[in-house]
């Protein structure tokens, strides 16, 4: 192998392949997985870097694409997913992989051996693959980095203020299992990479093993060579599907691009503009909430969606003016960017929590502006790119407010158009990522300093 630095990057969940990402398939299979993907072909561009391995689950199982099941994945010249046996062959949740993790950390080893060379970083990504990776880089005695996404503190926090019961809520997400790895993996990190200020500041906080002094802001970045602002082709697919749903296609839409589950909220943007004749004569609304085939057979947070979702466009007689097209793919979710910015439209984030929010900074990447809740990453979002407005996402009013206020200023529509472009340029493209990443990256290396 050429010189260079050897990284290995793990991702245990969800479904994750080198193209055509099942984005919004499932609760797993969201904005962590392109970010990994993305992150692994970022590095292996650097002319530092000799190879980068995502290590991730292999799944073997009739009812996900046989892609899953290739072990070894070619994403670019010095890039590669590696995929390692973890339990049941079959797709399985995260919250179930535990019992499991420790043979997937037997695997791991036994390939960088088979490799022939010692990684020189281990960047593990979300709760399981940090307990993973102290195991690794403790053994091999390389330097551990790791980025949370989400916390598991936090999230139980959230779900009990909203009336949640605990031993309901632990039998679904094991939270004990899921806090105590995270508190191992903050005692054992050389760096832990955060996406916001307000992740290190509030959420990290609650944690024992809190310690800023290890802990870098690095947003993620996003592919400016797929999002950027360009016609959108009159034949396009999606084009076909809209006018399935949509009275007046042609108006500027409010486009919604999340996971069907209840935290992002979608149900509150139902109830704004369903009740607002302003907005209904102003623009349709599209909701672009994954693929799903039978309702029936969905877990409990997507059917909940789904019916919740049915049930208003109904109550509200939102026939012709809201669109819910039932698959997309993630080759098509640029040119979705670019339709609604040719639109004069608006792209709206109205989740409860956004640890960061990647689908904003891939809307600026195509001109379009952006509303967004006031929690998390889209408060530096907006503050870095002034493209847009915030909002308390409980506050049915002030997400309706922040609705009005993007339709009745041509002028400034193009000011956050604009400014949304430039910003991302400046703070979240890979390219500005490189000297961001690379500095804590060759002081870990250096130090070495990752214990078991």
């Amino acid at each position: 192998m050429q010189e260079g630095l050897y990284i290995v990057l793990i991702s245990i969940h969800g479904l994750i392949r080198g193209d055509r990402l099942e984005l919004g398939r499932d609760a797993d299979t969201g904005g962590q997985t392109r970010y990994v993907v993305e992150l692994a072909k970022s590095l292996a561009a650097h002319p530092r870097v000799a190879q980068v391995d995502l290590v991730t689950r292999l799944i073997a199982d009739a009812k996900v694409s046989p892609d899953y099941a290739q072990p070894i994945e070619p994403i670019g010249d010095r890039a590669r997913i590696v995929r390692l046996a973890c339990g049941p062959r079959r797709y399985l949740r995260k919250e179930v992989l535990w019992p499991y993790l420790d043979v997937f950390a037997d695997e791991l080893l036994r390939h960088l051996r088979q490799f022939g060379r010692m990684p020189d970083v281990i960047h593990s990504h979300y709760a399981d693959a940090g307990y993973v990776g102290c195991r690794v880089a403790g053994w091999l005695g390389v330097p551990l980095v790791h980025t949370g996404h989400s916390l598991g503190r936090v999230k139980r926090q959230r779900l009990l203020a909203q009336g949640s019961k605990p031993d309901v809520i632990e039998e679904q997400f094991h939270f004990t299992t899921r806090i105590e790895a995270e508190e191992q993996t903050l005692a054992s990190a050389a760096l832990i990479i955060a996406s916001t200020h307000q992740e290190v500041e509030e959420q990290y906080r609650l944690y024992d093993q809190y310690d800023p002094e290890r802990m870098a802001v690095i947003p993620p970045g996003v592919d400016t060579s797929r999002f950027y602002p360009a016609p959108v082709p009159k034949d396009l697919p999606f084009l076909k599907e809209l006018r399935r749903f949509l009275v007046e296609p042609e108006k500027p839409f409010i486009f919604c691009l999340s996971r069907p589950v209840p935290r992002k909220n979608v149900a509150a943007l139902l109830n704004v503009y369903g009740s607002d004749r302003f907005l209904q004569e102003q623009a349709n609304l599209v909701l672009v909430l994954g693929n799903r085939t039978d309702i029936s057979k969905m877990e409990a947070g997507p059917r909940q969606v789904f019916t919740e979702l049915f049930l208003l466009v109904d109550r509200y007689d939102l026939y012709g003016k809201v669109a819910y097209p039932k698959t997309h793919t993630s080759d098509e979710v640029p040119d979705l960017y670019r339709l609604a910015a040719q639109q004069r439209g608006v792209f709206i984030n109205p989740a409860l929590t956004e640890p960061f929010g990647l689908t904003l900074i891939e809307a600026a990447a195509c001109g379009l502006p952006i509303l967004a809740t006031a929690d998390g990453g889209p408060q530096e979002i907006i503050r870095h790119c002034c493209n847009g407005l915030l909002f308390d996402a409980l506050d049915l009013e002030a997400i309706r407010r922040a609705l009005h206020q993007a339709f009745q200023s041509e002028s400034r529509w193009q000011t956050w158009a604009e400014n949304g472009l430039k910003g991302v340029q400046a703070h979240y493209s890979w390219r500005s990522m490189w000297r961001c990443i690379f500095k804590p990256l060759i002081n870990c290396r250096k130090n070495r300093c990752c214990q078991p």
